[in-house]
């Protein structure tokens, strides 16, 4: 009975025995498992964690060139207290006043409006005489002579002339692109890519870099004397006082009326005296006063402010209204007293004048050129090539002086502001060359 016992007790020893390797793979198996588990939610949060954090950059990048823009509801407490000022004296100086007529440009009246200095002008300490130049008599001699030849070898002006129009272009590949068409005149040169202005986007109404503007520069390419542009359109009003913010720009030389037989010319780019300010995206435009010198131009003084940082500034327009598109002043005089005025308030900055016509090219082109020949005799220069000057000029934008009549008249403006100058220095009068005299030598032509 015993020995039974035992017997069975062993063979269920030996059973449970034989069976107890298959009973520890069990818990093995499940440990794997849950281990390959583990690693899996590991990795997908991690994964899920990477995307959330790379969504967020994304997303606050994405917001950042906005954030400056979504306080501008609401008006910055924080204002200029010279602005508030100007505007509070300017209100409270404003009063019903009578109704005046436009101006009309009378061409019986060309000596009086020559002459003629407004009475209302906050600026009569300027004058009508030339600005001082270090120009000796001799290169007044020279350059009274050069001009006087040109202008009377009619072959050589035309030689001189049709080169000019046969001068190479360079890329406008930036401006050609079709999504900037609807920022560019009709008719308008396109800008360069070497010397285009490139605005901030990231401040830009239109959230483009582009504007219809060029750079011109004399002798130094890192400080342009000029930017030269078109007319606003509406849509571009903004980005125009956009350019002259960022280019720290005082002085705008405007050389076209708004319209002119009943064509737009330019948008008008400013508030009247009616509305007294303007906004122009994140740009605050106030009109301080407007002078009207004569019936050739006038001058404007604005209050500039960026609204985004409450920074203000003073810029200066000087409205030229006598010169039709494609044509030339009806007098050198009306416009050699306007540029004389214009170097008067810019004298002693380092910032460019920006200049615009309408398309930004043939008026533009002839004032620069003329002012850029003057500057540098005025600077002692003894070397003059206004045709080489010219090139200089269309090499940085198209079409520069767009017609021969505007080349013409350069020489011709350049001759009677040099005579102007000979003048003021007190030559004996047997002594002044006179711009219809005979003398025929011409000065060495400098290499642009």
């Amino acid at each position: 009975m015993i020995i039974s016992v035992l017997k069975k007790k062993r063979k269920n020893f030996i059973y449970f025995k034989a069976k107890l390797p298959a009973t520890l793979e069990v818990p093995n198996d499940l440990e794997m498992n849950s281990t390959l588990f583990g690693a899996i939610v590991a990795a997908g949060i991690a994964a899920a964690i990477t995307a959330a954090i790379v969504t967020l950059v994304i997303v606050r990048r994405h917001a950042k060139s906005r954030e400056k823009l979504a306080g501008l509801t609401t008006p910055d407490p924080e204002a200029s207290k010279d602005y508030q000022d100007l505007c509070r004296v300017r209100m409270q100086a404003k009063q019903p006043t009578e109704k005046q007529e436009p101006w009309r440009l009378s061409s019986s009246r060309e000596n009086e409006a020559n002459n003629f200095v407004s009475d209302r002008s906050s600026t009569s300490s300027w004058t009508d005489e030339p600005a001082f130049s270090n120009m000796d008599i001799s290169t007044g001699h020279m350059v009274l002579s050069y001009m006087e030849d040109h202008l009377k070898n009619k072959d050589r002006l035309d030689q001189e002339w049709a080169a000019l129009c046969s001068y190479g272009t360079s890329s406008t590949d930036v401006a050609e692109n079709n999504t900037k068409s609807k920022y560019n005149r009709p008719n308008a040169p396109l800008p360069y890519d070497h010397s285009r202005i490139v605005l901030n986007e990231l401040t830009n109404a239109n959230n483009s870099d582009y504007i219809n503007a060029s750079t011109i520069t004399d002798h130094d390419p890192r400080n342009p004397a000029y930017i030269a542009t078109q007319g606003p359109l509406p849509q571009t009003a903004a980005d125009f006082w956009q350019l002259v913010w960022e280019q720290g720009s005082v002085v705008i030389v405007t050389l076209t009326r708004l319209t002119e037989d009943g064509r737009a010319m330019c948008y008008r780019y400013w508030p009247d005296q009616t509305e007294g300010s303007e906004r122009y995206h994140i740009y605050e435009v106030h009109l301080v006063s407007e002078h009207p010198w004569c019936d050739d131009y006038l001058v404007r003084s604005f209050y500039l402010k960026n609204l985004l940082t409450s920074e203000t500034r003073t810029v200066t327009q000087f409205h030229f209204l006598s010169w039709p598109e494609n044509g030339v002043p009806h007098s050198t005089k009306a416009l050699l007293e306007f540029r004389r005025k214009i170097n008067k308030s810019y004298r002693g900055r380092s910032c460019p004048i920006v200049v615009h016509c309408s398309d930004g090219a043939g008026r533009t082109g002839t004032y620069c050129l003329i002012d850029m020949v003057l500057n540098r005799i005025a600077k002692g220069t003894k070397e003059i090539d206004i045709a080489a000057a010219l090139e200089h000029i269309r090499d940085q934008r198209p079409n520069m002086v767009a017609t021969k009549q505007q080349f013409e008249f350069v020489l011709m403006a350049v001759a009677e502001e040099v005579h102007a100058i000979l003048k003021a220095l007190s030559i004996p009068s047997n002594e002044k060359v006179s711009t219809t005299g005979n003398g025929s030598s011409s000065p060495t032509k400098s290499n642009q």
